[in-house]
């Protein structure tokens, strides 16, 4: 009930970031049931049902990552002074947040299921009405226990990252409500090395992966034919290495601000990316990692011109969205955290132009960073998949 009170007093701001949740959940809650249908309608096809619901594992992931995002910048999962007298100490906080993230979830999940329903035509008095009677197998009960096991998903992992990730962060923020000492130059992130041998090592197997002999190939949604599953495995670690090495790369761009004599504004955005780097780098990974797969992607669509198909669109909907959305989320959320170091120069006599300087600069050395790395990496992923 508590978490239903803050949720319900929250900001605008914050409740549109609970609404993307709940949006991104629906559609993601859509996909797992248009399998359950297509299962329904193809008994004997058992493998091409596993194959579809392996590819909402993508989308799920993309929900889930958008959703511990927003739950970290809730104001209401936030330690403050005097929640601990009334009994809303660390342990209660994130409890109430992944509380909130599955009020969040759930109401997505049941929207995409009154949606299925309606589009099999078991709900009727609005538009569309069994628009995809033979799509989704509407000639057959719908097996309800099947249909709630799998929009149960996103709710259950989502609520279970956001306790996961925000527990450790709430402990730390409740141990103590004293100022914090002047810190030391921020330690540099220790991802670096193994996103860079990650990133090697999947451009590598997608290379091996495409020159191989064997024909067979793991199907492609919207119609694409097959591709090698060397390829795809391939393209899975070199996302992962993207992750991993985002927030190295990130503090190495704030380190490079800061070199031969850096005047006040490169000091002070090479100081913030350093101190943001483990906050917005790996989220910025993510996006490099889904451009370049979006580039892979229309790379091999250039030479075939398939019909990309209705849950394809919005699988990649779902993903390139929850992805743009999650690192906004995590831009917000570093914004949040440098608030009081704003105030503080701000009330100093620190000049509004030298902030806006600092963060044009911290743009334009993220883009220089990322920008080419993404370009290169999507160029050696599209290789293999050139027609």
């Amino acid at each position: 009930m508590l978490a239903l009170r803050l949720a319900r007093g929250g900001q605008p701001v914050v409740q549109l970031r609970r609404l993307l949740v709940a949006a991104a959940s629906a559609g993601t809650g859509f996909l797992l049931l248009c399998t359950l249908g297509y299962a329904m309608g193809h008994p004997d096809a058992s493998t091409g049902s596993l194959l579809r619901l392996a590819w909402c594992v993508v989308p799920l992931a993309a929900t889930v990552h958008l959703a511990v995002a927003v739950a970290r910048t809730d104001p209401a999962t936030k330690p403050r002074p005097g929640l601990s007298a009334v009994g809303l100490g660390p342990a209660r906080l994130t409890l109430i947040a992944a509380i909130s993230t599955a009020v969040a979830c759930t109401l997505g999940s049941l929207l995409a299921l009154l949606f299925f329903l309606h589009l099999r035509g078991d709900l009727s008095g609005l538009p569309f009405d069994g628009a995809a009677r033979g799509l989704l197998a509407a000639d057959r009960p719908l097996p309800l226990a099947a249909a709630l096991t799998l929009l149960a998903v996103v709710p259950l992992a989502a609520s279970a990252a956001s306790a996961a990730v925000l527990r450790p962060r709430a402990a730390k923020a409740g141990e103590s409500q004293e100022p914090a000492a002047p810190a030391a130059p921020v330690p540099a992130p220790t991802g670096l090395p193994w996103g860079v041998a990650l990133l090697a090592v999947g451009l590598a197997v997608e290379t091996y992966a495409s020159r191989a002999h064997d024909t067979a190939g793991f199907p492609m949604p919207g119609g694409l034919g097959g591709s090698p599953s060397g390829v795809l495995a391939g393209w899975t670690v070199t996302a992962l290495g993207l992750a991993l090495a985002g927030p190295g790369l990130t503090y190495q761009c704030g380190r490079a601000l800061q070199a031969v004599r850096p005047g006040a504004a490169r000091l002070l955005a090479g100081r913030v990316l350093q101190e943001e780097a483990r906050r917005i780098g790996r989220p910025l990974g993510v996006v490099c990692a889904v451009a370049s797969g979006a580039y892979a992607g229309i790379t091999l669509w250039s030479g075939r011109h398939p019909g990309l198909g209705p849950l394809s669109t919005l699988g990649a909907v779902l993903v390139v969205g929850c992805t743009v959305a999650t690192f906004l989320t995590a831009a917000i959320e570093a914004k949040q955290a440098r608030s009081d170091t704003t105030a503080a120069l701000l009330r100093l006599g620190a000049p509004a132009g030298l902030l806006r300087s600092a963060a044009g600069l911290r743009a334009v050395g993220l883009l220089a960073v990322f920008g080419p790395l993404t370009w290169a990496v999507a160029e050696l992923a599209a290789l293999p998949l050139a027609p």
